[in-house]
């Protein structure tokens, strides 16, 4: 009888979330939703279904995810089994001719597929390509000694725009073409960054393994002004890591995108109670 009660409450407390989240949900009808996926929501087949479950979620509820994904881990494994040596400049992959072959086959190969099917079983309609398709991302050669690590200098979404206009859910792998045909090794949250800006999407959201921007006393901020991080990071407060990230939003910002979001990727659902939820779940950057 206990168990049978306790049931009961948790759906009427599931049919009033749901009832409260109508008007985020209102809101957000037919914009398009940039997601970065790496960290934590890769890590485990359990994670994977819970985000993939979510991102069928928002295609139900008419909004047009696309998703961008990284794939270090996985990638650094393959290396390490064919035993090829890699290195790191400021974070960066120093990615030879024959690393980028290793690359390109783990993200474009097993990681991009694995999402695919992960979405798919949840009721979707995955597509998986990368930045090299129908010149999604043409690129030019990074700053520096990196090897084929490339820098988005043309955006032609249109294969991306056309598969959401079919009721497709995009899956992109973070690799871009040169002007030559040769294959660039790119950061995922530029990738994400770059076609978020060329879709002129509503969000961004950059999925993390931290929980947001953080001040100088350790809080998670959860509106920002661009001018407000351009201030943090020239004071020291934003270091490391998030410096990337934040650079990413801002220029994303700059190329016509609404807000961008950096949230915890590790909270279950992170998605949904960003997008769907008054309280949201990271730190919004807007213009």
């Amino acid at each position: 009888m206990e168990k049978s009660k306790a049931m009961q409450r948790d759906s009427i407390a599931t049919a009033r979330l749901l009832s409260e989240a109508l008007p985020n949900i209102q809101r957000h009808d037919g914009s398009t939703i940039v997601i970065k996926l790496g960290g934590h929501a890769m890590s485990s087949p359990e994670a994977m279904a819970s985000f993939a479950r979510d991102v069928v979620m928002l295609r139900q509820c008419n909004i047009n995810p696309v998703i961008v994904h990284g794939g270090g881990p996985m990638i650094n494994k393959m290396l390490d089994q064919l035993n090829i040596k890699t290195e790191f400049v400021d974070g960066k992959r120093v990615s030879t001719p024959e690393t980028v072959e290793v690359v390109e086959m783990v993200l474009s190969g097993k990681v991009n597929k694995g999402i695919v099917a992960a979405i798919n079983a949840q009721g979707g309609r995955a597509v998986g390509l990368s930045g090299k398709d129908a010149n999604l991302l043409v690129c030019t050669k990074a700053k520096g000694d990196l090897g084929m690590v490339g820098d988005p200098s043309e955006v032609d979404p249109k294969v991306v725009q056309s598969l959401l206009d079919q009721g497709f859910i995009p899956v992109i792998a973070p690799l871009g073409a040169g002007k030559n045909g040769e294959t660039f090794n790119v950061n995922g949250d530029t990738v994400a960054g770059a076609i978020a800006g060329g879709l002129k999407a509503t969000r961004l959201l950059l999925l993390t393994d931290v929980a947001g921007v953080k001040d100088a006393e350790g809080d998670v901020l959860t509106n920002l002004s661009a001018e407000q991080v351009h201030q943090m990071t020239k004071s020291g407060v934003i270091a490391g890591g998030m410096i990337p990230k934040t650079q990413t939003a801002l220029d994303a910002i700059s190329a016509g995108v609404r807000a961008v979001v950096i949230l915890d990727g590790r909270a279950p659902n992170a998605c949904l109670l960003e997008l769907f939820t008054d309280y949201g779940a990271g730190s919004m950057i807007r213009a």
